[in-house]
């Protein structure tokens, strides 16, 4: 599988507080774009897969409504995290 439980540790300590924190919202969102770039990587090779759509726009969802949580609690954050995994502008 492309996601196993070391890949994991290492987005939640590069991204988040810990490698055992794994609710942090910043940790959260850089697993949620790794996702998202690969399913948007397996969608160009596969269109007609529905089912792998949805998920892709669940999981957008998902990253933007908490994007959108780190944003209320703390504009600092949020902005490193952007600048970190290059998602906007």
């Amino acid at each position: 599988m492309y996601l196993n439980s070391d890949i994991k540790k290492d987005f939640f300590t590069e991204y988040g507080k810990s490698g055992v924190d794994t609710g942090s919202p910043e940790g959260q969102v850089a697993l949620f774009t790794f996702r998202i770039k690969h399913l948007t990587e397996h969608l160009k090779r596969n269109r007609k897969d529905v089912f792998t759509q949805r998920s892709l726009v669940r999981l957008v969802g998902k990253r933007k409504k908490l994007l959108s949580y780190l944003k209320e609690k703390d504009i600092e954050r949020y902005r490193e995290i952007i600048k970190k995994l290059n998602i906007r502008k």
